[in-house]
């Protein structure tokens, strides 16, 4: 937590030093005080939203973050300022300096064409030019494109074969939803949509991984409506809590979510009939530390149920390691969110991030599906299309 605290106080500081390089390069390229003034302007709104983002959450701010602000900011501090901004501004540092070093520069300008008494840049100035001028644009165009996508999920059918499943169960269809994150991005109509998709698909269960809101407590009457009106045809909705369900009031979450009739799970187990089966739904609660897992785990396979099937929900999906030794069967994640940021399906944030990241993974015929989830808390997805995933369980 300490690290994350340094870091997000470290955006403004090194925006700051960002801003002020790259107004002495356009000041010694001679650019207008048009240019300088867009370059303040942009970095002004960047650091007024990041001001917005930080003190959102106290109760004498009632106006909130307009999605398109939101997605600056955070596109501008966690990407393009770290990634495009600061490299470039040490690069050409360090371009510069070897010049100097090397006596490649010249005290003296070319003297201004008199029929124009404007100079022409440079071939190096256009470069240096451009240097500036990329993360901004990058930042701006990635919203743009970004933003239209927030509301967009697909739906991934996959068929895993288990070979405990029992007999009746064979072809048993599950729907899962996770990481919806009501809040900033996910809001409004398509949670209609994520509703409607899912009573679609008939599935026999509908289970939900955690990450049902994204921030804010009151956030949580829309997402307890959402989940109301989701059903399966064998029973109803169960669930697990996430991490940023527990951002904001941990207590709260909970007693909000068992008030509006909703069956969460920590470390507790549920059975219902389906198909003639008992199916047992056991479920952990958040845990991010390898060892907290194992013991949640521990604690779920010590309720198993004799003769019924069992099907494990953990927000992380680590906590298959510890399951695959219990010999679950089935276990369902989220959390990852396919990786978020994917250059090729094997190249990127969730294989730095995550032993498993998105879609199936097997050990020992036993089998753990990941979800890429359905909302969003970030303003940019590549390669990882947010989804409900419609699971179709065989008999091996």
């Amino acid at each position: 937590m300490q690290i994350f605290k340094i870091i997000i106080l470290g955006i403004p500081v090194l925006s700051g030093v960002w801003w002020l390089w790259a107004d002495r390069r356009l000041r010694g390229m001679g650019a207008g005080a048009a240019l300088r003034t867009a370059l303040a302007g942009v970095m002004l709104l960047f650091l007024a939203c990041f001001g917005w983002v930080v003190f959102g959450r106290r109760e004498w701010v009632t106006v909130p973050i307009p999605q398109l602000l939101y997605s600056l900011v955070l596109l501008w501090g966690v990407i393009f300022l770290p990634l495009v901004g600061l490299p470039s501004m040490v690069g050409w540092s360090l371009y510069s300096i070897g010049r100097r070093v090397l006596g490649r520069t010249s005290s003296a300008k070319p003297a201004a064409p008199p029929e124009e008494g404007v100079r022409k840049w440079t071939r190096r100035e256009w470069l240096s030019a451009a240097t500036v001028a990329l993360p901004v644009l990058a930042t701006f165009g990635t919203t743009a494109y970004g933003l239209p996508r927030m509301t967009r999920f697909r739906i991934r059918e996959m068929t895993v074969s288990l070979k405990d499943l029992p007999p009746a169960l064979d072809g048993m269809r599950i729907a899962q939803v996770t990481d919806t994150h009501i809040g900033k991005f996910t809001r409004g109509k398509v949670l209609d949509q994520i509703v409607a998709a899912t009573n679609r698909l008939q599935a026999d269960l509908v289970l939900f991984t955690g990450d049902l809101i994204d921030n804010s407590i009151d956030d949580l009457p829309a997402g307890v409506a959402m989940l109301q009106q989701m059903r399966g045809t064998a029973a109803g909705l169960f669930l697990v809590e996430g991490n940023h369900d527990l951002f904001d009031n941990p207590a709260a979450f909970t007693q909000g979510v068992r008030a509006g009739g909703l069956a969460l799970l920590q470390n507790e187990a549920a059975t219902v009939q389906v198909r003639g089966v008992p199916v047992q739904v056991l479920g952990i609660p958040w845990n991010h530390h390898d060892d907290d897992l194992a013991r949640d785990v521990d604690k779920m396979a010590a309720l198993r149920q004799s003769g019924a099937f069992p099907i494990l929900l953990a927000h992380h999906p680590h906590a298959f390691d510890r399951a695959a030794q219990q010999g679950f069967p089935l276990t369902l994640a989220g959390h990852t969110h396919g990786g978020q940021l994917m250059l090729t399906e094997g190249l990127g944030a969730g294989p730095v991030l995550f032993r498993y990241w998105t879609g199936l993974y097997r050990k020992s015929g036993l089998a753990l599906v990941v979800s890429n989830g359905t909302g969003n808390w970030f303003p940019l997805r590549l390669n990882a299309p947010a989804e409900i995933i419609h699971l179709t369980l065989r008999r091996a």
